[in-house]
C-alpha cells in the first residue's frame, strides 16, 4: 500500500468497466476511499460492494456525464460521504463511429463531444469548485485531477475524427485548468492511453477490425495495453510522488506515438 494515499478520497468517473474500473480498484488498494460514478449504476454498485467486502471503503453513484447537474451531484456526494475530495479521475468516454469525416453525421459528432469533451469539462469544473475551497492536506495539496485523453489526443487518426477531436480538446482543457490552479495547490494532468484490452476497444474492433489490427500491429511492445497498467499511471499522477507534474499529457501507449 502507498501510505501517501491512505485516508484520501478519490472520485472515479466512468468506473463501471475498463480503465475506470481498474482505477477504482487501484485507488482502493492504495487505501483511498473511492466514490464510483457511472451511468451504469448497477455495475458500480456491484464494484463498490466488492471493494467493501475486501476491506476497502467505497460508494457508488449514478452519473451521466452529459448532464452537468448529475456531475455536480456526484461530486457533492463524494464530499458528503467522505468530507473532502482529494483526487478525481475523469475516465468516462466513448469511441466514435468509423467513418470518413465527409460522411460523419453531425449527430454522431455531437454525441461523442458531449460525452468525451463536455463530460470532462463538467467534471473538471465541479471538482475544481470543491478543491479550491477546501483546506490543503499535509502535503500542501488541495486536490489532484487526472483527465483521460488518448493517443488520439496527440495525433490524427483517420476515420475517427470525432473521437480524435474530442480527445485533443481534453488536453487543451487540462492545460488551461492546470495553469489556472497550480498556484492554488491543485494539480491537473491528463493520461493518454494507447490501445488497451478494454470493452470499448473490443467494440471498436468488432466495428472496424482492420483499423484496430493495424494500430496494434504498430505498437512497438507488440501487444495491447492492460487497463491495470493505465490505472497505475493514474495513481502515480494522483500521488504526492508526482507533485511537480503539472499540465502534462502522460503517454502510456507501448511506444505507438513515438
Amino acid at each position: 500500500m502507498n501510505a501517501e494515499l491512505e485516508g484520501a478520497t478519490a472520485l472515479v468517473v466512468g468506473a463501471a468497466s475498463g480503465i475506470g474500473r481498474a482505477c477504482a480498484e487501484a485507488f482502493a488498494r492504495e487505501g483511498a476511499a473511492v466514490v464510483l460514478a457511472d451511468i451504469r449504476v448497477q455495475a458500480v454498485r456491484a464494484l463498490a460492494e466488492q471493494i467493501t467486502a475486501d476491506g476497502g471503503r467505497a460508494a457508488a453513484v449514478s452519473c451521466d456525464v452529459t448532464s452537468e447537474e448529475q456531475v455536480e451531484a456526484a461530486v457533492g456526494t463524494a464530499v458528503e460521504l467522505f468530507d473532502r475530495l482529494d483526487i478525481a479521475a475523469n475516465i468516462a468516454g466513448v469511441q466514435s463511429e468509423h467513418r470518413e469525416l465527409a460522411d460523419l453525421p453531425a449527430e454522431e459528432f455531437d454525441r461523442v463531444m458531449k460525452i468525451n469533451l463536455y463530460g470532462a469539462f463538467f467534471c473538471t469544473k465541479h471538482e475544481l469548485r470543491v478543491m479550491r475551497e477546501q483546506a490543503p492536506d499535509a502535503s500542501g495539496s488541495r486536490g489532484v485531477i487526472v483527465n483521460c485523453s488518448s493517443q488520439g489526443g496527440l495525433r490524427g487518426i483517420p476515420t475517427i475524427g470525432a473521437y480524435t477531436a474530442s480527445k485533443h480538446g481534453v488536453l487543451g482543457l487540462t492545460k488551461s485548468a492546470a495553469l489556472e490552479y497550480a498556484a492554488r495547490g491543485i494539480r491537473v494532468n491528463a493520461v493518454c492511453p494507447g490501445t488497451c484490452d478494454t470493452p470499448m476497444v473490443a467494440g471498436a474492433a468488432a466495428d472496424a477490425p482492420a483499423h484496430i489490427r493495424a494500430i496494434v500491429d504498430a505498437i512497438p511492445v507488440g501487444r495491447m495495453g492492460r487497463a491495470a497498467e493505465i490505472a497505475q499511471t493514474v495513481v502515480w499522477l494522483a500521488s504526492p510522488a508526482a507533485g511537480f507534474v503539472v499540465g502534462q499529457a502522460i503517454i502510456a501507449d507501448g511506444g505507438w506515438s513515438v
